[in-house]
């Protein structure tokens, strides 16, 4: 009996470990892929840049060419211009794009006096050209045809020696250029995200601990509670792609109420606001179980109300739990995606307003990995924010709370 009772228990601790090493493993894995694939893209340019790219077409004042030295530091892989004094370099962005990149610009360069070119009240202004743009095309005045031509994505020419090569040989003076800011970045995704947790916390949070408060402390313990509970059980089973069509069916009229007439943050926040109606009413029920019922005797022999003791006694000491009940909130609202493709729809808004599309974080990575080149480095590099907002979020939480319980302990 004791050698069964022994091989059973062997058995158990063998899969506990099996079943916790393969947990690990897995999580391990997915690090591994995330930073090794994200690490290196992942940069404050990527985190606080538009993902559409600017275009600027500028004109230069005095294209006539001269003749420069090359400067002894500038790289091998740079291509310079000897007779327009600066530098080009092939690289691949973060977007698998092909891009010329202006390296370097010597101190009476054409390209040091540059003005807008194109309409609008800031046409004429003085444009300051600066290193580590992304050049797609120069304009110059061709000694063959006697006019105007194009060298560089638009002129036929993919690289940077031969754009060099062909303003070089062919050009009598530089006219302008056409280039374009980074992009590529995640900034508008970034404060989506941010203004879709904080609308969805105020619109949830003072609902789901009423609710929680009135269904544990207040309703009466019969048939009709218990119907209300089995239907906040179901709700949390619920996928969250119906509640995204949810959103868009039933919920898209009370933000029309607000004018609001396409997809929007605020349509995305009142869905995601009933998706986590279940986590904050459960989680903060445990939190009121937690707190010792002696408190309620103790505060209605003092002579307190049901109302004074609940906000004075039973809510304050059970801020931990619902702290909790925030965080895993958050982190649902982070996560989240199907449901948003609905009610916030998939168009990356590098300005995102209230009342206009735009995507979450995790939309976003939804958006860069669908298209014909799925971006794995952009798509990590999201996911390595995620996860250190995630986690910055367990540690503020943790700290809160206990730094609530000791001061209640004393």
């Amino acid at each position: 009996m004791n050698k069964r009772r022994k091989f059973a228990d062997d058995v158990r601790t063998v899969v506990t470990w099996l079943s916790t090493s393969i947990s690990v493993i897995v999580l391990a894995a997915i690090f591994v892929f995330v930073f090794s694939r994200g690490w290196n893209t992942l940069s404050w340019d990527v985190l606080m840049s538009d993902y559409h790219p600017e275009n600027m077409l500028v004109e230069f004042s005095d294209g006539t060419p001269g003749h420069f030295e090359r400067p002894a530091d500038l790289d091998d892989a740079d291509v310079f211009s000897e007779k327009y004094g600066f530098a080009l370099r092939d690289e691949i962005d973060h977007r698998k794009q092909h891009l010329m990149v202006l390296t370097y610009i010597a101190d009476d360069s054409p390209l040091r006096d540059a003005v807008f070119a194109g309409s609008g009240p800031r046409k004429g202004d003085k444009i300051t050209v600066m290193e580590d743009m992304q050049i797609r095309r120069f304009d110059y005045m061709s000694e063959a045809r006697g006019r105007k031509s194009p060298a560089g994505f638009m002129g036929n020419q993919k690289t940077a020696d031969e754009t060099i090569e062909r303003i070089e040989t062919d050009g009598s003076a530089l006219i302008g250029m056409f280039y374009q800011s980074t992009g590529g970045g995640m900034r508008g995704s970034l404060v989506a995200t941010l203004m879709l947790i904080g609308l969805t916390l105020v619109i949830a949070l003072p609902i789901g601990i009423a609710a929680a408060v009135y269904l544990h402390e207040l309703a009466p313990k019969n048939k009709f509670t218990s119907v209300i509970r089995s239907f906040i059980e179901m709700l949390s089973g619920v996928p969250s792609i119906v509640f995204g069509l949810m959103g868009m069916t039933m919920l898209f009229s009370v933000t029309a109420l607000f004018g609001i007439t396409t997809q929007s943050i605020l349509l995305g926040a009142l869905t995601l606001s009933v998706i986590l109606f279940p986590v904050i009413i459960r989680q903060t029920e445990e939190a009121l179980i937690v707190v010792p019922d002696g408190l309620r005797m103790a505060s209605l022999s003092l002579g307190s109300s049901h109302t004074q003791m609940i906000f004075k006694v039973i809510l304050p000491n059970a801020l931990p739990g619902i702290l909790t009940a925030t965080l895993l909130s958050i982190s649902r609202i982070i996560g989240e995606s199907a449901a948003l493709i609905y009610t916030m729809g998939v168009a990356i808004n590098d300005h995102p307003e209230i009342g206009r599309s735009g995507t979450s974080l995790a939309v976003q990575i939804w958006t860069v990995m669908t298209g014909e080149q799925p971006n794995f480095e952009l798509a990590s590099a999201i996911s390595i924010v995620i996860l250190i907002m995630v986690l910055v979020l367990n540690l503020t939480v943790k700290g809160i709370s206990s730094r609530l319980n000791r001061k209640w302990r004393t």
